[in-house]
């Protein structure tokens, strides 16, 4: 490996370790709904987010926390020497994405069928470290 290429390696995982993220697959919540949590806790700061989320009476606000309590973990495995006050840790990036339908049938009158779709959605939750205040 040439030396630029090696400097530049290095930029790169330097770069990676201010950022850390967590996924949640399969959610049986319909992503409008996960969504109203999401938009609350997007570009908040860890603490803050942690707060509104565990204080939310919303389900989906349960599986938001433990989803960025994960992506704390992440970031804590890959800066073990940083503490995440020192940090100042914010939630950068929240994405909710449409997962599978389940597709089941309701009797309806007259001898029809009515689709019921059971939604699920995908959530990327994506977490940067800065040391300047950010909000």
């Amino acid at each position: 490996m040439g030396v630029r290429k090696r400097e530049r390696a290095e930029q790169i995982k330097e770069a990676k370790k201010q950022v850390a993220f967590a996924k949640l697959n399969n959610c049986p919540t319909s992503p409008r709904k996960m969504r109203l949590m999401a938009d609350l806790v997007r570009g908040e700061k860890v603490e803050k987010a942690l707060h509104i989320l565990k204080f939310s009476k919303k389900e989906s606000s349960n599986r938001l926390e433990k989803l960025l309590l994960s992506a704390i973990a992440n970031w804590q495995a890959k800066n073990e020497d940083a503490s995440i006050e020192d940090a100042e840790l914010f939630v950068k990036e929240i994405r909710v994405d449409g997962g599978s339908m389940l597709k089941r049938l309701r009797p309806a009158p007259q001898g029809r069928a009515h689709r019921i779709r059971k939604r699920s959605n995908h959530v990327t939750l994506v977490l940067g470290a800065n040391n300047n205040t950010q909000s």
